[in-house]
């Protein structure tokens, strides 16, 4: 049964009270998982969907500024994602611009791409570039942007561009190969010099990783929510944020 609008608001308030900041993750991933599957629901276009998951995009980050989380990364579209119907994807290339345009009016948010701009439209790729170089007059929340991605794909690129800096270097590659360490790799993953994801949100009831973060995720929390991610509301993120709080993080065995 669906909460009246004023007991969920008085809900809402509620659990956002009983949040404590110092247990607030500062870096959460996030997979908006569910946009299709959402459009079905109203016998609604696919491109409608997209649409609906790139608003509550902007109204998600909205909640993380308001509580404090200083880094989102957003998993927009996969590398196996590439594979729909040109149709549905020039649809989606499009929405994606868009919402690129309004990350760039918001003055308190800094834009870091991840993925392989080789494989989007000319246009999407230059708006990544143009708004990664941008700087926010006062940052308040870093964004990755996570488009064109795919977790081995960042895995490889990163040991290549080990190998490649070493070559550069004249550095020993036998040598490298037996010092070679996990802090070696992670300097060079699209990530680097960011904290990995405390936490890691997907929509849409799947339980997977996707390829999302490979790397980064080894020791982050995992929450899965039934909703679908246009679906998405700010106290199913708040439980999320407090299932979270009541964790006891391990790192390691």
């Amino acid at each position: 049964m669906e909460m009246p609008g004023f007991l969920y608001g008085f809900y809402e308030r509620k659990l956002q009270r009983s949040l404590d900041p110092e247990r607030i993750p500062r870096h959460i991933g996030v997979m908006v998982d569910g946009n299709r599957r959402w459009a079905r629901q109203f016998n609604a276009p696919t491109s409608q969907g997209h649409q609906a998951g790139a608003d509550k995009i902007h109204e998600f980050l909205g909640w993380c500024q308001e509580l404090g989380v200083k880094v989102v990364t957003l998993y927009m579209l996969s590398t196996d994602n590439m594979n729909r119907s040109s149709e549905e994807l020039d649809l989606l290339m499009a929405i994606i611009a868009n919402t690129l345009d309004r990350l760039d009016e918001d003055a308190e948010i800094s834009v870091h791409a991840m993925g392989a701009p080789e494989l989007l439209p000319d246009y999407l790729a230059a708006r990544l570039n143009r708004l990664t170089a941008r700087t926010p007059t006062r940052e308040k929340l870093h964004v990755n942007v996570a488009v064109g991605y795919g977790g081995r794909r960042e895995i490889v690129d990163a040991v290549r561009e080990l190998l490649h800096d070493a070559v550069a270097r004249g550095a020993d590659i036998g040598k490298l190969a037996d010092e070679l360490s996990v802090d070696d790799i992670s300097r060079f993953l699209y990530t680097r010099g960011q904290p990995d994801p405390d936490l890691v949100i997907r929509t849409s009831g799947e339980q997977r990783l996707s390829g999302f973060l490979m790397w980064q995720s080894a020791y982050s929390e995992f929450y899965f929510c039934e909703a679908l991610w246009p679906a998405f509301r700010k106290v199913d993120f708040l439980r999320a944020l407090r299932d979270y709080a009541g964790r006891q993080r391990r790192y390691g065995s």
